[in-house]
């Protein structure tokens, strides 16, 4: 049976099974006729969200699929990162979130093939202020990567290290989050939050919304702490856990002060490979 489903204007036709839920048919058009929109989200800075932003963007763009980046972070740390100078740009995901700029006109190329980018700025700090007061507020985010979806494979959405409205905007336009996972002490402070954050957005707002996984970050086999924590994730998410773990590498805390991905820093680093190996294990998901 084929139905005939509109979104953003759009038309498109798409196989059903009888007896498909709603949420079961839209993950189907997606993943058949769309981009996937995944957020990278943990409000505990430091875990290494944007590296993994910035690298897993720029590793699937270099296995040839066609990647949005999308600076979610008033601190602008993907956009500098990918070699885009913040201080001299005419739009950004501001602009396009509170004064209706259409996203195309925000979109920049980077140095790698495939690879493009939204950027952010410092003015998204006020721009939750702003949101306050506009209606279904929490969706403007989606609203605006929607007409994109079609064009691009994947759109990943750094988030800042918060639980505020942009990260709501995030999650309810993503298909699903990526969780980076510090490998040190405080590794699962704060998760229980975001994982009851994620919970209240299915259940309100995105009932698509799926974890892609938990992903392992700085990690060092040689500590006996690192291992813990590593075999403590694992115990407590089974499944959820990328078989793909980031070590600590010297190369990828150096790439973003040359405004550049670790791929295209140091190729045949230890960070970069991870990188790629992720970009794998992602891709084989789907």
């Amino acid at each position: 049976m084929w139905v005939r489903w509109e979104v953003e204007d759009i038309f498109y036709l798409c196989p059903i099974k009888a007896g498909m839920d709603f949420v079961a048919f839209r993950l189907l058009l997606h993943k058949q006729y769309m981009g996937k929109i995944i957020s990278l989200a943990n409000q505990k800075g430091g875990v290494g969200k944007t590296t993994t932003a910035i690298n897993l963007a720029a590793s699937l763009a270099t296995l040839g699929k066609k990647v949005l980046l999308v600076d979610a972070d008033p601190q602008a740390n993907a956009s500098s990162g990918l070699g885009i100078d913040i201080r001299s740009l005419e739009f950004t995901i501001y602009e396009c979130l509170i004064d209706g700029v259409e996203p195309a006109k925000a979109i920049l190329p980077t140095e790698i093939e495939n690879l493009y980018v939204i950027p952010s700025h410092i003015d998204l700090v006020g721009a939750e202020i702003e949101m306050l007061n506009m209606v279904n507020r929490e969706r403007c985010l989606q609203k605006l990567l929607a007409p994109l979806k079609q064009d691009y494979d994947y759109i990943l959405i750094d988030c800042s290290p918060s639980l505020g409205l942009i990260t709501i905007n995030a999650l309810t336009a993503s298909n699903s989050v990526i969780i980076p996972v510090q490998c040190e002490y405080f590794a699962l402070e704060g998760i229980s939050k975001l994982l009851n954050t994620i919970k209240i957005i299915k259940g309100k707002l995105n009932p698509a919304l799926e974890i892609e996984g938990f992903l392992l970050t700085m990690y060092d086999n040689r500590l006996r702490l690192a291992n813990q924590v590593y075999d403590e994730v694992k115990r407590h998410f089974e499944g959820m856990v990328f078989d793909t773990a980031i070590t600590r590498n010297v190369r990828l805390s150096e790439a973003p002060s040359h405004g550049k991905p670790v791929l295209t820093y140091d190729p045949e680093s230890k960070g970069a490979a991870n990188y790629m190996d992720l970009a794998k294990e992602l891709i084989r998901k789907q």
